[in-house]
């Protein structure tokens, strides 16, 4: 049986709304309503554009519709009620939603959240102890390795890319370390801090803040710390960012 243009046509509609809606959220994430609805303005314009290119399909798709908006003598009843039903939801859907925009949303706004905090001052004193050591610097590196592989590897992945077997569990999702925006655009005592302080330690200006990073403090030592640091920044070709001092002219 030839199934009509228009069920076509209405299929892909409510496929394209329900793979926005509903299947998005599986992939990646939740799409905003004013996405969702920017794509199906484009979707509808594509259908009526590919049902408008030849006669036979555009005669197809718009004569019933006219058809069944204009009525004739001896419809059934059940057409003419159908009809009634269309003229009166499409008025109630639209009235629905404008008096949606106008309602007052009682929920606070969701605060913007600051990824990279600021630091305590104390901070800026974090120097590595061993980042000089050239004679000890790949032994530090493999110490620092087996730091990671035994605490960090579970959220971060094993390249560092941050898809390790916890990854799709957390949210945030852990930082990946082999993107190129990630810490070789910080400073070594910034990652300690951060490394140090965990999700729990942060500022106020980074919550809600749902990191699952624990604090590192309590559970490494110091040194460790550092040369799990010297294995990240070893391991991903990066440098640590420093301050760069002008000269005088």
């Amino acid at each position: 049986m030839r199934i009509p243009l228009i069920a076509k046509a209405l299929g892909l509609e409510i496929g394209a709304y329900l793979l926005l809606k509903l299947g998005m959220p599986l992939i990646t994430s939740p799409l905003p309503s004013s996405v969702i609805f920017m794509y199906m303005t484009l979707v509808t314009i594509s259908i009526v554009l590919y049902v408008s290119i030849y006669e036979d399909d555009y005669n197809n798709f718009f004569v019933p519709i006219a058809a069944f908006i204009r009525g004739g003598k001896g419809e059934s009843a059940a057409r003419k009620l159908s009809r009634a039903a269309v003229f009166i939801l499409i008025p109630l859907f639209f009235g629905f939603r404008s008096y949606q925009g106008i309602q007052i949303n009682f929920e606070p706004p969701f605060p913007q959240r600051v990824i990279h905090p600021a630091p305590p001052g104390s901070a800026a004193g974090f120097m590595n102890p061993y980042g000089d050591d050239k004679n000890h610097r790949e032994e530090y590196i493999q110490e620092g390795r087996k730091v990671f592989y035994e605490n960090c590897v579970f959220c971060h992945g094993d390249k560092l890319d941050g898809k390790g077997f916890f990854a799709e569990a957390l949210n945030v999702k852990p930082a990946n370390f082999a993107d190129a925006t990630t810490i070789s655009m910080l400073q070594e005592s910034f990652v300690f801090w951060r490394v140090k302080t965990g999700g729990i330690g942060l500022p106020e200006e980074s919550t809600p803040w749902d990191s699952a990073m624990p604090r590192w403090e309590l559970i490494l030592s110091e040194e460790e710390r550092w040369k799990a640091i010297m294995f990240l920044y070893d391991y991903t070709g990066f440098k640590p960012r420093t301050w760069e001092l002008g000269s005088d002219e």
